[in-house]
């Protein structure tokens, strides 16, 4: 996944701030050395620091991590993948938001996480849960088999409760909360908020798609969906979150 700082900044805001209500749960202390774990361009990652802990950043994508020292070159950001990562600290917690389901090999992220953090540190975590924007994949996914495209969803990984928490348990990890909810979310942009979405955030779908198609697919997607996720004038994607806390068992 190639990913456009500027427009993920600029276009889909909401990601970040919506996290700011994960941090209450992190309650982050003074003293305590946490790893923000996918934390894109940095906002929360700040927030974090703001509230007196020392903090680490760690994203996979090139482009996030420019973004995030451009942004905040206080903080220490490094380019890593999640699912290999090492680091020379052990954490007393780590915090990721809306991150984990673009990790497709979460049991080798389950383990990273694991070593990483001190026996009894916690991992508090918020992700895409089943069904999370199924009415926009299941509706892109249509309008391009009608177009001679087969696509199968393989770029993210939306568990359920008993699938995510049961993992957890398996590597060692004790759940304190385990939540899955609706949450309709408000696009940025009136007319193209829709569209702005998939290009950002479902590029994936378009590989080897001509631009011809690509277009017409975006358009029947947007008047297909208008009826379910246009309100009031603005555009709503069918998000599912899954909210995780849990400890590291002492071992």
């Amino acid at each position: 996944m190639h990913w456009n700082s500027d427009l993920y900044t600029e276009k889909h805001a909401f990601v970040f701030q919506y996290g700011t209500g994960l941090l209450d749960l992190l309650a982050p202390q003074s003293g305590e050395l946490i790893l923000d774990l996918g934390c894109g361009s940095g906002e929360l990652t700040q927030q974090i620091a703001d509230r007196g802990a020392t903090v680490v950043g760690l994203d996979s994508s090139e482009t996030m991590i420019a973004r995030a020292r451009q942004q905040f070159p206080a903080l220490d950001f490094r380019l890593a993948d999640a699912t290999t990562f090492e680091v020379p600290q052990y954490f007393d917690a780590i915090f990721s938001n809306a991150a984990l389901h673009w990790m497709t090999d979460y049991e080798a992220v389950i383990r990273r996480m694991k070593h990483h953090l001190k026996p009894g540190g916690r991992l508090v975590a918020e992700f895409g849960g089943k069904g999370n924007v199924q009415q926009i994949t299941d509706e892109i996914t249509r309008q391009l088999r009608k177009r001679g495209y087969d696509r199968a969803v393989s770029w993210w990984y939306f568990p359920s409760i008993g699938e995510y928490t049961s993992l957890l348990e398996k590597h060692g990890f004790e759940v304190k909360l385990a939540q899955h909810y609706d949450r309709d979310t408000l696009l940025n942009d009136p007319q193209t908020g829709l569209t702005d979405w998939i290009e950002q955030f479902g590029a994936n779908f378009f590989s080897g798609v001509t631009a011809e198609d690509r277009a017409a697919v975006l358009e029947d997607t947007n008047t297909a969906l208008k009826p379910a996720l246009f309100r009031d004038g603005r555009w709503y994607a069918d998000y599912k979150r899954l909210r995780i806390v849990a400890n590291r068992q002492p071992q």
